[in-house]
């Protein structure tokens, strides 16, 4: 069978500019707003349970445990069902559903009776419905972009992803001490809303994928993961990106004790750092095209990636002076937040190219499956780590094991890509590579 990678058809001619393309950027604008939202309560649910619940080490990391524990369960069949039908809907109501699950906590606040076991459940319930969003996001941007300006596309929604992380951390921090976390959170269920409002003014045509009324959803899972397991790019893609997520999610399951408890930092300070750092993901959203071009998307996929763990190294020291401890919390969120931007733009466009718009869901939904479900792992395993050692030696271990992620890809085909294939995509998908 040809080779998805470089069995080119004609090139498609790109955009000018995707800021003129009216239906990209509602999806944009939505994105943008849900993300600023979405800092907000990165911040304050951990804060809650540390501080206003005072729950343990393992309870904190439980509660990334269960909010990742969606994309382990549900993701292969999400991404099978939603080749099946229309897109947009279950983004329009996977926005709602988060919105109401994430109002139940200022409620439950407000009335006296929020406990840890609530914020697992709206933990799994966001995470239930992110598993949807996310598939179906990623699988829609080809409905509305050629291959051609993908990349365009994906930087630009990582460029509103940075600006969520420039000014949501340090919003997110200064509403914790103006009105309190549990009230924080209503800011983010308010943006979700707005999300879900936007892309239900996207007009473009989105036709009912025709799917053969003889396959089940148990077969079609199984060609998804058949595509990206014998795809030779995909695969170690897929490794890399996994190792790096279990490293940092172990590292990070412990981070609000960590620093609210052990450390004695504010949720203010943190926030206005993370804020600081997020100069670096709008840096590396800038950077990621250029970076390809000069250099050749293989090179910048491997080196990204090589950066993003060591990174991690710098929480293992943070002191208990604020300022000292803010400005390397500054300086390791800056470097994550760049290669993390330019390694994801340069991936996800990749992969987004050389897959055949029919099996675009449950290609994304394998690769969600891999590199997302080692973050429940992590979780635990940093929870269970710090029962018995000290928060600080967590860490560690989480950093060096996201510091061999880069092995994958450089010991792959990966390494020698010279740029994103722009060809028009097959109607459907060809057999998978085994090499």
């Amino acid at each position: 069978m040809p080779d998805p990678v470089t069995d080119a058809a004609p090139v498609v001619t790109p955009r000018a500019s995707l800021w003129r393309h009216r239906e990209y950027m509602k999806i944009w604008s939505a994105a943008t707003i849900s993300q600023m939202g979405s800092q907000v309560s990165l911040l304050a649910i951990p804060y809650i349970a540390a501080k206003v619940l005072n729950a343990s080490a393992f309870e904190v990391a439980l509660l990334g445990a269960a909010e990742m524990l969606p994309f382990i369960l549900f993701t292969l069949p999400a991404g099978a069902w939603l080749d099946r039908v229309r897109r947009r809907p279950v983004l329009i109501a996977a926005d709602i559903g988060r919105a109401i699950a994430l109002l139940s906590i200022p409620i439950a606040f407000a009335m006296g009776v929020l406990t840890i076991w609530q914020l697992y459940v709206v933990a799994f319930t966001t995470g239930f419905l992110t598993v949807f969003f996310d598939v179906a996001d990623q699988s829609y941007l080809p409905v509305l972009l050629d291959p051609g300006d993908l990349v365009e596309g994906n930087a630009n929604l990582q460029m509103s992803s940075s600006a969520a992380q420039i000014v949501g951390p340090g919003l997110g921090g200064g509403i914790i001490g103006f009105v309190g976390a549990p009230f924080a959170v209503i800011v983010d269920a308010v943006s979700f809303l707005v999300s879900g409002g936007l892309i239900s003014l996207v007009r473009k045509h989105e036709p009912k994928p025709d799917r053969k009324v003889d396959t089940s959803l148990r077969q079609e899972i199984a060609e998804g993961l058949r595509y990206v397991a014998g795809n030779r790019y995909l695969r170690m893609i897929a490794g890399s990106t996994g190792t790096s997520n279990l490293g940092t999610t172990i590292a990070f399951s412990i981070f609000p004790v960590y620093a609210y408890v052990e450390l004695n930092l504010s949720a203010a300070l943190v926030g206005a750092a993370f804020s600081i750092a997020g100069l670096g993901v709008l840096l590396g959203a800038f950077a990621a095209a250029p970076l390809a071009r000069r250099l050749g998307v293989g090179p910048v996929i491997v080196g990204s990636i090589f950066v993003s763990g060591p990174a991690t190294f710098i929480i293992v020291f943070l002191p208990n002076e604020a300022v000292v401890a803010g400005a390397m919390l500054i300086a390791s969120q800056f470097l994550m937040g760049f290669s993390s931007v330019v390694y994801n733009v340069n991936q996800v466009s990749f992969r987004q190219a050389i897959t055949p718009l029919d099996i675009q869901g449950r290609m994304n939904a394998t690769m969600r499956f891999i590199v997302w479900g080692t973050m429940p792992l992590g979780s635990v395993v940093g929870g269970i780590l710090a029962t018995f050692l000290p928060l600080r030696t967590t860490v560690l271990i989480g950093a060096t094991v996201a510091s061999t992620a880069f092995l994958w890809v450089l010991a792959s085909p990966v390494r020698s890509l010279h740029e994103i294939p722009t060809a028009a995509r097959a109607e459907t998908a060809p057999a998978p590579e085994i090499g």
